[in-house]
């Protein structure tokens, strides 16, 4: 089935927000146990320094990306995260540790408390975990609408991973994807591990 963005963001917001905790928590225990899987696989042939994830928004239903952070650190892999210059449209990226201070922004976006610790280059960022509605099979995906991790993907290496983390399974077609819109490398599911 075909759909446009508007017409998937409507329907997959509604679909996340009725899932039960049960639900939920089932759906994102399985997304943790296909990462750890896919991490371990990816690292046999690939140096995995540095993984960008988004901080999920609990009032959203969101992917809880807290499991698969902290299973990062126990496995050496270091982690940023992103905060929203709403002036320039763009995302400012800073480690996340354990000690990070985060505080939630307009969206309910957790972020961390910027003191005076340089930005980290896109470039130096080996995997991106990129939050979603809906995707389809050729690696496309439904977002909010902003096109912050557009620009943001767009600044990333070549041979940078952008791994969609998703609840649900993808849809066959996005019918109205434009220019900017850069394609996932991957797509992890509670139930299958989608590539481009």
């Amino acid at each position: 089935m075909s759909s446009t963005k508007a017409e998937l963001r409507i329907s997959y917001l509604a679909n996340r927000k009725a899932l039960s905790a049960d639900e939920l928590n089932r759906r994102n225990a399985l997304l943790l146990t296909r990462f750890i899987d896919f991490v371990q696989q990816q690292t046999q042939t690939r140096s995995l320094q540095l993984v960008h994830t988004f901080l999920p928004i609990r009032r959203q239903n969101e992917v809880d990306t807290w499991p698969l952070i902290h299973w990062l650190w126990q496995y050496g892999v270091s982690t940023a995260v992103s905060v929203t210059d709403t002036e320039t449209n763009q995302l400012m990226h800073y480690p996340l540790t354990a000690d990070t201070v985060l505080t939630e922004n307009k969206w309910g976006i957790p972020e961390p408390v910027i003191q005076a610790q340089p930005t980290i280059d896109p470039t130096a960022i080996d995997m991106v975990l990129v939050p979603l509605l809906a995707f389809d099979r050729q690696g496309h995906r439904v977002g909010y609408g902003k096109g912050y991790y557009d620009r943001f993907l767009a600044s990333c290496r070549p041979d940078c991973l952008t791994v969609g983390l998703s609840l649900f399974e993808s849809v066959e077609r996005i019918t109205d994807v434009s220019d900017t819109d850069v394609p996932l490398s991957h797509c992890l599911t509670p139930s299958a591990t989608v590539l481009r």
